[in-house]
């Protein structure tokens, strides 16, 4: 996506491990982070983590909210790894020549994509992006390890640990 400083982005599945390290890189560039959870538990987390306004993805009818909170504009990128029960919604939030990121399908896979829907909700982008097209060479493996691990250690991104099992069961 590339955000940069002021833009605005909505991470679906914010809690969970992609979502929050999402968060933490958005708000570093500057970006108004608007983020989904289930629970009001994960719904704290993401606010602990800085997000701008977080909505119950449970409700899953909140694109108004969302162009409530971006003056009427919508967002500039939607990263979205639930899939199907949140495609309509991550279109609707999107503003004019938005980019909708969908990179996972926790809830099932997304419908057929019609051209033009995309061009009715503003001539919006779509990709889905695998990891392996991002790392297909050593040296791109190499340069995004790199990049994350740079992140971590000057603190921009931090690991979240959930769950401890003992060695014998892993």
């Amino acid at each position: 996506g590339r955000l940069r400083r002021g833009e605005a982005v909505l991470i679906h599945g914010g809690a969970g491990a992609v979502g929050l390290a999402a968060l933490q890189i958005a708000r570093h560039c500057g970006a108004k982070v608007i983020a989904t959870a289930g629970s009001e538990e994960k719904r704290a987390l993401l606010r602990n983590f800085g997000a701008d306004y977080v909505c119950n993805s449970r409700a899953l009818t909140f694109a108004d909210e969302i162009f409530s909170h971006t003056g009427g504009k919508g967002v500039d990128v939607v990263y979205d790894g639930v899939g199907k029960d949140s495609w309509a919604v991550s279109l609707a939030s999107l503003m004019r020549r938005g980019l909708m990121v969908s990179y996972g399908n926790a809830s099932g896979a997304v419908p057929p994509v019609s051209l033009l829907e995309l061009s009715r909700g503003g001539s919006l982008y779509v990709t889905r992006p695998t990891l392996f097209d991002y790392i297909a060479t050593p040296q791109e493996l190499a340069h995004t390890a790199e990049r994350l691990f740079d992140r971590m250690q000057r603190g921009v991104v931090k690991a979240v640990i959930g769950q401890r099992f003992a060695l014998s069961d892993a």
